[in-house]
């Protein structure tokens, strides 16, 4: 009888899928029951124009990648490459600190985006969002996405994870990544504590501000310790939830939201870094 790492390897893409489904609706079913500021644009409108951006996403990692990450995880596995293939440590001990450094990776990939012109041009897309919600967790461009992928990749083999670790924390990613993008109004006594474990709504959102002292702060997709850890953290912002203002500046023309203004966004003039 397969164990349970065989189970979601054999059957990774469901797992996936199936995962960001269901959290997908139960978020936009709260956010509608409990939503968190008014929206300035329709839902219908932003969300055709985000799912194709996840399509679009989704065609280019296909393409442009054979291997992703649990493809190459399973591949280190195989020819024993990688720093815990080495070390041959307890699983539960290598399975714990390869999430953990997978996320303080992806947590350096988003600063880097940010304080890098060319990347920040690719990443600014994500931050044009005029709204706030759960499809804004999908919405980053293709060039972003395989970029990402690729560091995401060499981090696998290079630390050996296990294919097992890397399914869980990709599943993280993608759900705590659609949790903290969305429109959701939570008890502030609540927020304070779960966001010592996990980014919040109310924290992330701060990251959209059109200032940019804000937007360059809270950078962390899943944990938040790594901006406390490097004083990137930021607790509210300076306009309040309700009255802050979202987006980029000069990317402020609702007729530039289609799916291919999106695309062409990272060659159009706006504010460098």
């Amino acid at each position: 009888m397969p164990n349970l790492t065989e189970l979601l390897v054999q059957h990774e893409p469901a797992v996936r899928f199936a995962a960001f489904a269901a959290i997908l609706a139960v978020l936009a079913l709260a956010e509608h029951a409990w939503p968190r500021r008014r929206r300035s644009l329709s839902r219908k409108r932003r969300w055709l124009a985000n799912a194709g951006i996840l399509a679009v996403d989704t065609v280019a990692l296909r393409l442009l990648l054979p291997l992703l990450a649990v493809g190459i995880a399973l591949e280190a596995e195989r020819r024993g490459l990688g720093l815990f293939n080495v070390l041959a440590l307890p699983f539960w001990i290598e399975f714990v600190l390869a999430v953990l450094i997978l996320d303080l990776i992806i947590y350096i990939q988003h600063w880097t985006f940010h304080v890098v012109g060319p990347l920040w041009r690719l990443h600014r897309m994500h931050h044009t969002d005029l709204d706030l919600d759960v499809s804004t967790g999908v919405r980053f461009h293709p060039g972003e996405i395989v970029i990402s992928m690729g560091i995401k990749i060499v981090a696998v083999a290079a630390l050996g994870a296990s294919a097992a670790a890397v399914i869980v924390f990709e599943v993280l990613l993608n759900g705590i990544t659609l949790f903290n993008h969305a429109n959701l109004r939570l008890p502030p006594g609540f927020d304070r504590l779960l966001r010592l474990v996990v980014v919040t709504p109310d924290m992330h959102r701060v990251h959209h501000s059109v200032h940019r002292q804000e937007t360059d702060s809270n950078f962390g997709f899943s944990f938040p310790w790594w901006d406390r850890l490097f004083r990137t953290y930021r607790a509210q912002p300076v306009d309040g939830h309700e009255r802050m203002v979202i987006g980029v500046e000069s990317f402020r023309d609702p007729a530039r939201q289609g799916l291919l203004g999106l695309l062409w966004q990272p060659f159009a003039r706006g504010p460098e870094r």
